[in-house]
């Protein structure tokens, strides 16, 4: 797939992370949004969440979307124009969706985390 691809458009992907190298993996149901070629994630459950803490223990992670795998490594991305940008393209992206404020909530802001192809 040619980064960032059907990312723009996808409503879903599946996110694999690993608490560490030898970890089982794990798989988390997430929205992706792209903002100038970039794709950012965040977790709807602030700090807390799974997939988070296991991508801060661990960034080298797996997108899945309709049957392929991407490798990823994230870069946490908490800065306030990498927060502004993933809050617009979550806006923009899920408009339609009752659940978009959950995701731009200041309380999960800083669980921003920019996407790189590896």
């Amino acid at each position: 797939m040619e980064w960032p691809g059907r990312l723009e458009t996808v409503r879903e992907v599946e996110v694999e992370t690993r608490a560490g190298a030898d970890a089982p993996a794990h798989r988390t149901t997430i929205w992706a949004v792209v903002d100038g070629g970039e794709v950012y994630i965040r977790s709807l459950r602030g700090p807390s969440g799974r997939w988070y803490r296991e991508i801060m223990a661990n960034p080298e992670a797996v997108l899945h979307l309709d049957g392929e795998s991407i490798p990823v490594r994230v870069v946490h991305s908490p800065d306030e124009d990498s927060v502004a940008r993933a809050t617009a393209g979550f806006r923009r992206k899920y408009a339609d969706s009752s659940a978009v404020n959950s995701m731009i909530r200041d309380e999960v802001a800083d669980t921003t985390v920019r996407l790189e192809p590896r």
